[in-house]
């Protein structure tokens, strides 16, 4: 079956954007250090990078590793959005969790009105490709998700917002996730895979 990975970037208290959906205050160290990074992770995860940016870092024709399909709520696709980026995976089959999103806001994309759970459990359940299903954000659709979320990519970064999106925003339920890798990287973020136990 197809897994449901929620890959993101966390700060030391847990947020994944500041309160206005801010995320430049993520730090990335100096310029080796940044590149260093950036090549590391996009190397592993190439499919992350929006289709916008991909011919800059050199992921043009790089065919995707890990996901073919992105879900993510209104807030994180608002700021592409806003910007006239109405398709901002377009490598990837794109769906937005919004209930006040216009259903016609770009053909790549499937505006998904409600029901995120039912959604994910649908994306799961088709054929098997080798590619998996990305959580791009937001809080409250992680937390509503939380049920079907296989694995965790966690980017954490040396950094305390204070306030802002949390990584989870929904009702009180542990659950347990167990390490399966970890690597520490110069610049200070730690990048995490764990796996549902």
């Amino acid at each position: 079956m197809r897994k449901l990975v929620y890959y993101i970037a966390v700060t030391l208290d847990g947020r994944i954007a500041g309160p206005d959906g801010e995320y430049d205050f993520f730090p990335a160290g100096d310029e080796r250090q940044s590149t260093a990074y950036s090549a590391w992770v996009n190397t592993l995860y190439p499919e992350t990078v929006p289709t916008a940016y991909r011919a800059a870092v050199g992921l043009a024709d790089t065919p995707n590793r890990y996901f073919d399909t992105v879900v993510m709520g209104f807030g994180t696709y608002r700021a592409p959005f806003e910007h006239g980026v109405t398709s901002p995976y377009a490598h990837l089959r794109q769906y937005v969790v919004s209930s006040t999103l216009r259903p016609d806001a770009d053909p790549a994309v499937t505006v998904v009105p409600g029901d995120p759970l039912g959604l994910v459990r649908a994306l799961k359940q088709e054929e098997d490709s080798g590619l998996n299903v990305w959580l791009c954000g937001g809080g409250k659709l992680a937390g509503a998700v939380l049920p079907e979320i296989d694995e965790l990519v966690v980017k954490n970064y040396p950094v305390v917002a204070g306030a802002g999106v949390p990584a989870f925003d929904g009702a009180f339920d542990p659950t347990v996730f167990d390490v399966a890798e970890r690597t520490a990287f110069p610049n200070g973020v730690t990048l995490t895979r764990l796996v549902r136990r």
